[in-house]
């Protein structure tokens, strides 16, 4: 083979790698994508709030948690909360984490344990119930051992709502077992279906084995009676009932009201009573207002020794509520959970976009944010780039993250200038 036709032949492969090569690289580099920018989390300062926490009882057990949180500014009022419903993580809890008895505050399980399978129309009074002689017998015993009751007769018309006033309000124990009979045709029905309700409830850790609490294996924790509490606040039966004690069976005989305790702290007693098993128990809820914003908790103390010894700890929990209730920066616009750095310099931040505010109780150092980002090379000032998770005062709050400054393409000539770069980013692709 002649050298004229050899260095033909090398021109040939040399120009088809060339060609070749123009031809994947131009594309690849021009038309390819860009490499995603690089994250570094960051933490937002200044936004700190030094946590108050609430004053509980060294005495039985005793545990508070968010019920709701209004805030009144320019724009409005806006609510936030648990909601009733769900069972929330308490704001504090104290003392032992075992079950105690829990005396008459059994009653309230009954109150929302009849009202689930016998409801009543907020504002009507429910079905009228003829009262039969089990219940005048029950009347009678519980008279003569001196426990807690009201006066019934043999075939006296009792509406629900009336019987349920005098079992909350009066905490007649002869009403809870009257109550519990008509609803589900006996105690022990009546038992086997409230141990579901708190299941379902997610109060496993409560259980009733009467309808009065007068027996001492009807027990409950303090987390999970604080939840109770809040179920019966959020009832519209009961709390209608809680709010209006004065009407309550005004063309009966007289029903003393049994739960008020302490209302110029701002506490709404739910149920207040003592066994010599249980000592003092007391479920209610309690509310911080400072004129524009309110914060209302649910709570109870359970095995208190006295009633000195409960006004004493009630007293010095609301007090530190005042003092650890207020407008939390949780989220503030502005504050950067991340940076970002591009392959050509660049830079920018992922920011909160709108402040979120909670007036809520700060009684813990909060947990460190969830962040979650997208990935991306290129976006526009105030593109969505992640969100940012966080719990405050038991409440779980989100906001969307923000690109501070936009990263733009880098342009045809950086990236004709970085093909290993470019095709590594391809080829990640």
């Amino acid at each position: 083979m002649s050298s004229l036709r050899v260095g033909r032949l090398v021109g040939i492969l040399i120009g088809t790698v060339v060609i070749l090569g123009v031809g994947v690289y131009g594309p690849a580099t021009l038309l390819g994508p860009l490499p995603t920018v690089t994250a570094t989390r960051a933490t937002p300062t200044g936004n700190a709030t030094a946590p108050t926490p609430p004053v509980l009882s060294p005495n039985g057990a005793s545990a508070i948690a968010v019920l709701a949180a209004t805030t009144s500014d320019a724009s409005g009022t806006t609510s936030t909360g648990a909601d009733g419903a769900e069972t929330s993580t308490p704001i504090a809890v104290a003392g032992t984490a075992e079950a105690l008895p829990m005396a008459s505050i059994a009653k309230v399980v009954t109150a929302l344990v009849v009202l689930d399978a016998k409801p009543i129309v907020a504002g009507e009074t429910g079905p009228i119930v003829t009262l039969t002689t089990a219940d005048f017998q029950s009347y009678l015993n519980y008279n003569k051992t001196g426990a807690r009751s009201v006066a019934v007769f043999a075939d006296e018309q009792w509406t629900e709502l009336e019987l349920l006033q005098a079992l909350l309000l009066g905490s007649s124990n002869n009403h809870a077992d009257s109550v519990a009979r008509w609803a589900f045709g006996s105690v022990d029905a009546y038992v086997v279906a409230a141990n579901a309700w708190l299941a379902d409830n997610g109060l496993t850790d409560t259980v009733v084995v009467d309808a009065t609490g007068l027996h001492d294996a009807s027990a409950g924790t303090a987390t999970d009676l604080a939840h109770l509490a809040g179920l019966a606040a959020t009832d519209p039966v009961v709390s209608a009932m809680l709010a209006s004690p004065a009407s309550a069976l005004a063309d009966r005989r007289g029903v003393e009201n049994t739960t008020p305790y302490l209302p110029e702290e701002g506490i709404t007693g739910i149920s207040r009573s003592y066994t010599d098993a249980a000592g003092v128990c007391f479920l209610f809820t309690a509310e911080v207002n400072d004129g524009a914003s309110s914060f209302t908790f649910s709570g109870v103390y359970i095995g208190e020794p006295t009633y000195d010894a409960l006004t004493a700890d009630l007293t010095a929990l609301m007090a530190s509520a005042r003092a650890g209730v207020g407008a939390l920066p949780v989220l503030a616009a502005g504050d950067a959970y991340a940076t970002f750095e591009s392959a050509w310099g660049d830079t920018a931040s992922a920011v909160v976009g709108v402040s979120r505010t909670r007036y809520a109780w700060q009684a813990a150092t909060p947990e460190a944010a969830t962040v979650t980002l997208k990935d991306f090379a290129a976006a526009r000032t105030g593109a969505n780039v992640g969100q940012v998770r966080l719990t405050v005062a038991g409440e779980k709050l989100s906001a969307a993250l923000k690109l501070s400054e936009g990263i733009a393409d880098p342009g045809p000539g950086w990236r004709l200038l970085h093909p290993i770069v470019m095709i590594t980013a391809l080829l990640d692709q």
